[in-house]
């Protein structure tokens, strides 16, 4: 006879943000099984070496299959650690957990400190910044290249990108005029030392502005530092509010108490019945 206490939580993370394998690592060690969705194949090396129940690789083409993916799997707690400006999957997640009746946690990274009057809404809103004659360098999701370099331009601005080194990032720098000179392809991070890259960028194209996004997590910290150090004029584009109705949490050591108190609950303890 199994006794409450020894029920365990099977969390599904979805995982978006570099915080995904030290949430997974944290779950493990903490006695709950755990399962992973991740959109890239490279998202998933991070966890090839952990313990868990399935790791998915790829994004979900409609909600049915977001459904019946959840549903499969029996899992009874999701975590959204997906990356802050995801927000079609956040969405998703919302509707399908409450259909299936499965209680859903929002992983939110924390703020770093900025000038409210360099925080832009959105990519457009860069026009009617003071660019003109600047070397503006754009560390923004592929998707919105267009819009912002577009908008910096019509500042006055010279602008060049970084992208990730995946063929939709190149296409859509592509579409957006930036190509040779004007574009380094690289993952955030990389090198010998954090941040290299970034500033090496920055020295050759003697850049004088940067716009990323107010993500949190570590690419908005190498941004905060890079931009500090250099004396470069850092402009982030606005998180998204989070998805309405979902419980947040800032820390895995929240996280950790919430999943506690989830098998803790009234729903997970002895039953008493004739």
């Amino acid at each position: 006879m199994h006794r409450w206490r020894n029920r365990q939580n099977h969390v599904l993370v979805f995982a978006g943000t570099g915080e995904g394998p030290a949430i997974a690592r944290t779950l493990l060690e903490s006695g709950h099984r755990v399962s992973i969705s991740v959109v890239s194949a490279a998202g998933a090396r991070a966890y090839s070496a952990m313990h868990l129940d399935d790791l998915h690789v790829g994004p979900f083409p409609s909600q049915q299959s977001l459904e019946e993916h959840l549903a499969a799997l029996g899992v009874t707690f999701v975590l959204d650690a997906t990356h802050p400006f995801a927000l079609q999957i956040s969405a998703q997640l919302r509707l399908v957990c409450s259909i299936l009746n499965l209680p859903l946690l929002r992983f939110e990274r924390p703020d770093h400190d900025m000038s409210d009057q360099l925080v832009l809404s959105t990519v457009a809103d860069l026009s009617d910044c003071a660019l003109s004659g600047h070397r503006l360098l754009l560390a923004v999701g592929a998707r919105q290249l267009a819009a912002a370099a577009t908008a910096a331009r019509l500042a006055g601005a010279s602008v060049h990108a970084r992208v990730l080194p995946t063929p939709e990032a190149i296409r859509q720098a592509g579409l957006a005029g930036l190509y040779g000179e004007r574009l380094a392809v690289l993952r955030p991070g990389t090198g010998d030392r954090i941040g290299g890259l970034e500033a090496a960028l920055c020295r050759r194209w003697q850049i004088t502005d940067v716009l990323c996004r107010q993500s949190g997590g570590a690419a908005d910290q190498l941004w905060s530092d890079l931009a500090r150090r250099h004396s470069i004029r850092l402009w982030k584009l606005k998180r998204p509010n989070p998805v309405p109705n979902v419980d947040v949490v800032y820390s895995v050591s929240q996280l950790c108490r919430q999943l506690d108190d989830h098998v803790n609950g009234p729903e997970f303890g002895p039953h008493h019945g004739g």
